[in-house]
């Protein structure tokens, strides 16, 4: 209950934190918050040349299958590598006033949240462009959005906390994120895998279930695996009381390291 005191009583810092973490990412640039729209769309617009034309991926509106999994994978990616350097870029700040560390790996998670709501309006686009239109359906986009989020949270405890006091983590944690980027069916079919024996890293990869939620909401427009995400959500909830833990536990020496 400690953590749930400490954000209420420090929610405005919560709320000027989470703004400046939005303003300051595209802080003198000439487009600023456009580029929430852009990023994802150049990404987009390079894997949507390469695969379909060099690699003969013959997905059916592929566009829009690229999107449910890219832009999803985008605010997952980005949230780990910013929240491994949060502590250290506010060292200063740290050692010198007091408030709840763990508003700092929280603000990361949700502004990169705050993002990935604003780039959805790019797969919707997609969406309708393509003549597919909007299900009911999209009616379960909170609740994988809710176990992404949880997903995100959780992890930020522990990376942030961790490189405090292991900084090579900084740099593992790029390479294990385009390893995973390949071990999550993003830019490929998951029954592509099946009967190749690698079926198993994408059952035990929770971005497989994620974004085969989005893409059931808005690519395959059917009701999406409820009870993976229910299941999901349950387990994610237990990780983050445990990332928490583990974030609490090394707090105590932030200071010191920083």
């Amino acid at each position: 209950m400690k953590v749930f005191k400490n954000l209420y009583d420090y929610r405005e810092l919560l709320k000027t934190s989470v703004k400046k973490e939005i303003r300051g990412k595209y802080k003198n640039s000439f487009l600023g918050v456009l580029w929430s729209f852009l990023n994802p769309l150049l990404q987009i617009l390079v894997y949507a040349i390469v695969f379909p034309l060099i690699m003969k991926n013959n997905e059916k509106n592929y566009v829009v299958f690229l999107c449910c999994g890219l832009i999803p994978w985008t605010f997952f990616s980005t949230a780990m590598t910013r929240s491994a350097f949060t502590m250290i870029e506010n060292g200063n700040i740290i050692k010198k006033v007091y408030f709840p560390r763990e508003i700092l790996p929280m603000s990361i998670c949700i502004s990169e949240a705050v993002n990935f709501l604003i780039s959805t309006i790019i797969i919707i686009a997609f969406v309708l462009f393509n003549g597919l239109g909007l299900t009911t359906y999209i009616l379960f986009y909170p609740l994988a959005f809710l176990v992404q989020f949880l997903l995100v949270l959780a992890i930020s405890f522990v990376v942030s906390s961790i490189t405090v006091y292991v900084r090579d983590l900084q740099h593992l944690i790029g390479v294990a994120l385009q390893l995973l980027f390949y071990a999550t069916p993003i830019v490929y079919n998951a029954n592509t895998i099946s009967g190749t024996g690698f079926e198993w890293i994408l059952a035990i990869n929770p971005m497989t279930y994620i974004i085969g939620a989005y893409r059931d909401i808005f690519y395959n427009q059917v009701m999406p695996d409820i009870r993976s995400l229910l299941i999901l959500i349950v387990i994610l909830i237990v990780i983050c009381v445990i990332g928490y833990m583990i974030f609490n536990k090394l707090q105590k020496g932030f200071a010191e390291e920083l």
